[in-house]
C-alpha cells in the first residue's frame, strides 16, 4: 500500500510532484511564504516521495548540517492524514539516516509532536516560531 521513493532534485519529475505537495500543504494551507518554503538546501538534501496506492500522498527531506542530520519538510496531503502514512514516512527516513550514527533532529510543528514522539524523538527546549508556525526542536534517540 505504501511506497517511498528517494530522489534528488536532479530528478525533475519527482521533484515537481514533491514540491507540489509542499506547495499545497505549506504555502496554500499553512500560508508559509514560497521564499521560506523553498530554500538553498534543496539540491543538497535527500528527498522522499510517499505514494499510497500509487497516489502521491506526502514528502520529506533530510540533510547534513554542522550539528548532524536534520529532517525537514514533512508534508502529508489532507486526504492521507491520520492513516499511518506520516508515521510510515518518518520511519522510512529514519531507517536511512540512523546508520550514519549522527545527532538527528528536526523542528516539529506543535500539531505533529506526537507523530515524532512515537518515532523516538524527544521534545527539547522552548517553543519557537518558524514561518509564523509554533515549533519545538525534537531530537531522535534510537534506543528508546
Amino acid at each position: 500500500m505504501y511506497n517511498v521513493i528517494r530522489f534528488r532534485t536532479s530528478d525533475k519529475e519527482k521533484a515537481a510532484i514533491a514540491f507540489d505537495i509542499r506547495q499545497r500543504v505549506f504555502v496554500d494551507e499553512q500560508m508559509v511564504s514560497r521564499d521560506e518554503e523553498y530554500d538553498s538546501h534543496e539540491d543538497e538534501s535527500t528527498h522522499y516521495l510517499l505514494l499510497v496506492a500509487e497516489q502521491p500522498a506526502g514528502t520529506a527531506r533530510w540533510r547534513f548540517t554542522e550539528k548532524g542530520i536534520k529532517l525537514e519538510r514533512f508534508a502529508i496531503l489532507p486526504a492521507f492524514r491520520n492513516s499511518g502514512a506520516g508515521s510510515f514516512l518518518v520511519n522510512q527516513v529514519l531507517s536511512d539516516v540512523v546508520p550514519f550514527n549522527k545527532y538527528t533532529y528536526l523542528h516539529a510543528q506543535v500539531a505533529a509532536i506526537n507523530l515524532y514522539k512515537r518515532a523516538g524523538f524527544d521534545q527539547e527546549g522552548e517553543l519557537f516560531y518558524e514561518a509564523n508556525i509554533a515549533h519545538y526542536k525534537m531530537v531522535f534517540h534510537p534506543n528508546k
